[in-house]
């Protein structure tokens, strides 16, 4: 178990670590718990889970990519992706990507989401990062509230295409 560090809620603490291939169920059902992912994520054949599992391998080979999961005993009780990305703008600056944030809803407004983008911040940091960065669903109202107080700006608009 590769733990990163041991965060403190007050009363309970979690352990921060990087994901292994057992936790995917865990991660994607995480993925799946609100009303944005049900409708994208989710396991309902083989098929789905060997997706997830390919695209963990993935992730987990390069060392740019780091998946993280905070676990309450046996227990997945969040999740993150921090990613680092080499660039020319800003002088060639590296920047921090954080995608997937999720916390189980039982543990939400305990202080567990702060502390996995705060441990973020400072790994980014750590290895030179110019800034972070994340994007964020428009109808995420109260999640851009919780962003804000962390220190993030709403700088940039953001565009996808879906393929």
């Amino acid at each position: 178990m590769d733990v990163l560090t041991v965060l403190d809620l007050g009363l309970s603490s979690v352990v921060l670590r990087r994901a292994n291939a057992d936790d995917v169920p865990a991660i994607v059902a995480l993925l799946a718990a609100d009303q944005l992912g049900a409708t994208r994520d989710g396991v309902t054949t083989p098929e789905d889970l060997a997706g997830y599992q390919r695209a963990f391998g993935v992730i987990d080979d390069d060392p740019s990519h780091t998946l993280v999961v905070a676990a309450s005993g046996p227990d997945i009780v969040a999740t993150m992706q921090l990613s680092f990305i080499p660039g020319l703008a800003r002088h060639g600056a590296l920047r921090a990507q954080i995608e997937g944030v999720r916390v189980h809803e039982a543990y939400r407004s305990r202080g567990l989401g702060a502390a996995m983008l705060n441990w973020a911040i400072a790994e980014a940091r750590q290895r030179g990062c110019a800034l972070v960065q994340l994007t964020t669903d428009k109808s995420r109202t109260s999640t851009h509230r919780f962003y804000q107080r962390l220190g993030f700006v709403a700088s940039h608009e953001g565009m996808k295409l879906a393929l």
